[in-house]
């Protein structure tokens, strides 16, 4: 059975001695009431308290329904309760929103040498001394703390800010956490409201701390913060030395995530307590299947806005849904991430009986010793099953004595298939390997319990040829081997999700790429459900925007520990001007797997750059009053602004049109006829200085830059300046895009432009 339909069948049986009682099913709601005045905690849970007894009845009753309190950055509570009685709720002056929690979804060394991050610690670069006082909170499945990547050598104190704690459980001890792991909590209450008891939900091995027994959190932890550690790799593929992004980083892990799901409730508690603690930077490698709420009934938009507005910047991944429209965490307050490949390739190639050699990629380090006949799963459907369903080789559908001792060749029905699960059913056939046509996702290395690999469309004919011709055709899988230096590279991955953002598209999403492709890093020997034969391991390889957010969220921390004083939007914009278009072949990004151009609504700005975005030179600056106003221009009403704010806020009679909130990029995304945008850079340099724009045209649209020049007499100078857009033919409904470039010598400064031009002009 699924996980979903174990959840579904959980939640029917948890509530439905509730429902014969009460004629309704409670749920989980997440009552929103803004910034509070209590003077502490307890003050704020007595006050849920009362609210909540107001329509549960009782004090008693509302004590038992209540889960979550949010008492610390903002007031707020989740509780099981009615339909009936949340809307009760929501007509109370003191309460701001009332939405029910929803599920959100998980979505890895060589990466930083790609990077070119090499070159900050060769150069003894002042970031590393400061680093050190940067705090990094983790939203995800906990940590492994026991992994040498989490070692504190040569770490100081704990810095003094930090008003964390080390909470024990399960498998997690005061003595777990050390001057690299400085905070640990967990979150369960509203998963296992929503889902049943953790022992109740699956068959697997967990911690109730904040101990990781699925792998995620120890990854993504490890890629943004992780020490030093010679010699990791995955059963000796992709050798070599494993480190986090900013290694004198702190961690604060927060625990949010059980088997793959986050619930609302519990992750918005979690960036409760991480604002609260003094996080710098939060990073959260999760979030909602598409479409993307609004962001007045999101958690993640939510508490995101109350890290924003204390100076904490949130890096969160844009989703593994592939398709346009589907980017997820795209309030214009969060970093959204989405993923791309670096110069690393993981082949495990196939050799003919013919002595030919077919390409192919996947993580297989088990050797086949001698020849094996292939035949296609196709002729070797089982009775009753047609040849097409066959070559899918799922469950049921192959013929054991046809595939014994035979090398199988299935293929790809759809993209979400479950790769590893064909080479499970050729296995449990009697099957010895598995050959996998796959022209999506044949550069993602997938871990299978049997020799397999995955091959695209030139070896797939080569493949058919030669088997059409031989009477026996055999083959041997060979296992893999690591190839640098792969060509092109960067590209975006195949799964990653794309824009344009569905709730206010002005503002182009997602913002970045970094690598999330064929990842190493550390991870909890307790998940063997990914690995080969379900082998414990102590680093492993994965892919997702899982993976290319950390690796954002790293070079966030890097930033921030070079200018201390920088606030989110600051360390936003540095991040994205600075970033690359270019592949390692010198041509605009592809994206993968064949290479057609890619735009920003696949990577943003670009592919990031580290090394540049510690000097932007220029910065376009935010702050949680202009995001207000850039809401304002959306239609946002006092009420919804309230349900981020917790004050009543009323919009200006003419607010500033959302095109000029000042983002890093420039969108406009309904643009009839000429229109003036306006944009303000803050200086960041030592000398006088003049910056010359120089515009890269949006096809069929003529761009001018008022001034051209702008000349800057000192750190800290603001100036303001206009880009007028004449359109002179439409753009059939589809976004356009070029770039404003300001270039002073020696810095770059690059805005990427997104016009959409709807009518005839």
């Amino acid at each position: 059975m699924g996980l979903t339909k174990i959840l579904s069948s959980f939640t029917i049986l948890l509530f439905i001695g509730y429902t014969l009682v009460n004629g309704s099913t409670p749920k989980h709601y997440i009552v929103y009431m803004g910034d509070h005045s209590h003077p502490n905690s307890e003050s704020v849970i007595r006050a849920n308290h009362e609210i909540l007894a107001s329509v549960t009845g009782s004090l008693s009753e509302a004590k038992a329904a209540a889960l979550h309190h949010y008492s610390k950055s903002f007031q707020g509570f989740s509780a099981m309760i009615t339909p009936e009685q949340a809307n009760q709720l929501a007509e109370y002056n003191s309460v701001v929103s009332v939405f029910e929690s929803k599920m959100n979804k998980l979505h890895t060394t060589h990466s930083w040498d790609f990077l070119g991050l090499d070159s900050v610690y060769e150069n003894n670069h002042p970031t590393l001394d400061t680093a050190s006082d940067v705090i990094v909170g983790v939203i995800d499945s906990g940590v492994w703390p026991e992994s040498e990547s989490f070692k504190d050598y040569g770490l100081g104190p704990v810095p003094q800010k930090f008003k964390g704690e080390c909470v024990t459980g399960q498998n997690f001890t005061l003595a777990n956490c050390n001057k690299k792991i400085i905070g640990a909590r967990f979150y369960s209450k509203g998963f296992e409201a929503e889902v049943g008891p953790l022992e109740d939900v699956v068959n697997r091995i967990f911690f109730r701390s904040a101990g990781d027994s699925d792998g995620h959190g120890t990854h993504t932890a490890s890629t943004i913060a992780g020490s030093f550690v010679a010699n990791a790799s995955l059963f000796g593929i992709a050798k070599g030395t494993a480190r986090g992004g900013a290694p004198s980083a702190r961690l604060a892990i927060y625990k949010a995530c059980w088997f793959g799901f986050c619930s609302d409730a519990d992750v918005l508690s979690a960036m409760d307590d991480a604002i609260h603690d003094g996080v710098d930077i939060l990073s959260l490698s999760l979030g909602p299947d598409p479409p993307q709420p609004i962001y007045f009934e999101n958690a993640i938009s939510v508490g995101a806005f109350h890290a924003f507005q204390n100076g904490i910047l949130v890096s969160a991944s844009a989703g593994n849904s592939i398709f346009p429209r589907t980017a997820c965490n795209v309030a214009p307050w969060i970093l959204t991430v989405a993923a791309s490949t670096v110069d690393r390739e993981f082949n495990s190639n196939i050799f003919l009986g013919n002595s030919k050699v077919l390409k192919g990629s996947s993580l297989n380090p088990i050797k086949m010793e001698q020849w094996y006949g292939l035949i296609y799963g196709s002729a070797a459907a089982a009775a009753g099953v047609s040849s097409t369903n066959a070559s899918f080789c799922k469950n049921n559908t192959l013929d054991p004595t046809l595939i014994k001792d035979k090398i199988v060749i299935c293929t790809i029905e759809k993209f979400s298939d479950e790769r590893r699960e064909k080479a499970i059913i050729v296995r449990q056939g009697g099957g010895v390997g598995m050959i996998l046509i796959d022209h999506n996702a044949k550069d993602i290395g997938f871990q299978f319990g049997i020799p397999s690999t995955l091959i695209g469309q030139d070896a797939v004919e080569e493949l058919k040829t030669y088997i059409k011709t031989e009477k026996n055709p055999i083959a041997r899988i060979y296992p893999t081997t690591t190839v640098l230096g792969a060509k092109p590279a960067p590209e975006v991955a195949t799964f990653s999700s794309a824009g344009p953002n569905i709730i206010t598209p002005d503002i182009i999403k997602p913002d970045i790429t970094g690598p999330g492709v064929n990842i190493l890093a550390a991870w909890s020997p307790s998940a063997t459900e990914a690995t080969v034969e379900q082998r414990s391991v102590n680093y492993n390889i994965i892919s997702g925007t899982s993976m290319s957010c950390p690796h954002i969220t790293a070079v966030a921390a890097i930033v921030k520990s070079h200018h201390p004083y920088w606030g989110p939007a600051a360390i936003m914009s540095a991040i994205l001007t600075t970033a690359t278009v270019m592949d390692n072949t010198h041509r605009l990004i592809g994206r993968d797997p064949n290479g057609t151009q890619a735009t920003p609504f696949d990577y943003g700005s670009g592919h990031v750059n580290p090394v540049a975005s510690l000097t932007p030179g220029l910065v376009y600056d935010f702050n949680s009053q202009d995001v207000l106003n850039f809401l304002c221009s959306n239609g946002a009403s006092p009420a919804q602004l309230k349900n981020l704010t917790g004050d009543l806020t009323q919009c200006q009679q003419s607010p500033t049109a959302s095109y000029n909130f000042n983002y890093p990029s420039i969108g406009v995304s309904n643009l009839n006829g000429s229109l003036s945008v306006y944009r303000t850079v803050t200086y960041y340099g030592q000398e006088p200085t003049t910056y010359y724009a120089s515009v890269e045209n949006p096809s069929g649209v003529n761009v001018r830059v008022t001034p051209a020049e702008l000349k800057f007499r000192e750190g800290g100078e603001n100036i303001t300046f206009r880009i007028d857009f004449f359109p002179f033919k439409n753009s059939n409904g589809n976004f356009v895009f070029g770039a404003l470039v300001w270039n002073n010598g020696i810095q770059r400064v690059r805005s990427i432009i997104g016009l959409n031009v709807p009518s005839k002009v």
